[in-house]
């Protein structure tokens, strides 16, 4: 009697990773990223300090300055601070990113069967609990100041919801700083080069009425100006406040596409 053999097919990896399964390794990949601040709390300090710092300041230096009476500054600040903070917590994706690259995560991710944009995408979505976090902290220290959003409740949570939506489109951009620079510390260089700039002349602190023309026809055309105006109207009530909505959501939209291209792009090369 001769003895059979049998030959197990190996399983393939395919070389594609399909539409649902990429959204489920992003899901995976974001809760790595969110479970990770438990572990090292101090990512929060920045997102946390700066916001109680900067609402202190402008509030009690420059608030009666600006607007005769600092409760009447508050309505108008406590909106573009959460904006300003929003933008500033994006940089967290770009330096997380840029410091998974450096120490070989990313090697590891590369032999793995999952989607090339679940990393990008995991670590956007997993830094969310920060954005809420800061939405949270500024609207807490904005009450405990005076801070009375006459919209109420309702206001609040639709401008923190479009906050949220804004914060994952623009998340793209410190992406693909973190991806294309060699140092975490270039993330940081952008943040400050442009960020901070584009959140004071699109009226943040002050009104844009005040300012040159060239500047008042940039803050007219700014996506962070037209988010900001949509946050104010939300929170406070205002003329053109469904347009702003609608034309950020535009921006949020065209944002995350060009730029979220170019950063899986950028990956390819690099990896």
């Amino acid at each position: 009697m001769t003895a059979a053999t049998t030959t197990l097919p190996s399983q393939q990896l395919s070389a594609r990773v399909g539409f649902f399964q990429g959204i489920s390794q992003m899901f995976t990949l974001a809760w790595r990223s969110t479970v990770s601040v438990k572990h090292e709390p101090k990512q929060l300090a920045d997102i946390s300090f700066q916001p109680i710092i900067f609402t202190l300041l402008f509030t009690f230096v420059f608030g009666g300055a600006i607007s005769g009476d600092r409760h009447a500054y508050l309505q108008f600040m406590i909106p573009g601070m959460l904006v300003m903070s929003m933008l500033f917590a994006t940089i967290n994706v770009g330096i997380g990113l840029n410091t998974d690259l450096s120490q070989g995560v990313f090697d590891r991710f590369r032999s793995l069967p999952i989607a090339r944009w679940a990393p990008l995408a995991g670590r956007i979505i997993g830094d969310q609990f920060k954005q809420v976090w800061s939405v949270l902290l500024v609207v807490g220290v904005g009450l405990l100041l005076g801070f009375r959003p006459e919209k109420g409740f309702l206001g609040v949570l639709a401008a923190g919801l479009l906050l949220l939506v804004f914060a994952i489109a623009f998340s793209w951009v410190p992406t693909l700083v973190g991806v294309a620079a060699d140092q975490a510390e270039k993330v940081q260089v952008f943040a400050f080069a442009v960020i901070l700039p584009l959140n004071f002349v699109s009226g943040v602190f002050a009104p844009v009425e005040s300012m040159p023309s060239w500047l008042q026809a940039f803050a007219e055309v700014s996506p962070v100006a037209i988010l900001l105006k949509a946050c104010r109207g939300l929170m406070n009530g205002g003329v053109g406040v469904t347009s702003a909505v609608v034309w950020s959501l535009i921006w949020a939209a065209v944002i995350a596409i060009v730029f979220g291209a170019l950063s899986v792009r950028a990956l390819k090369k690099r990896i």
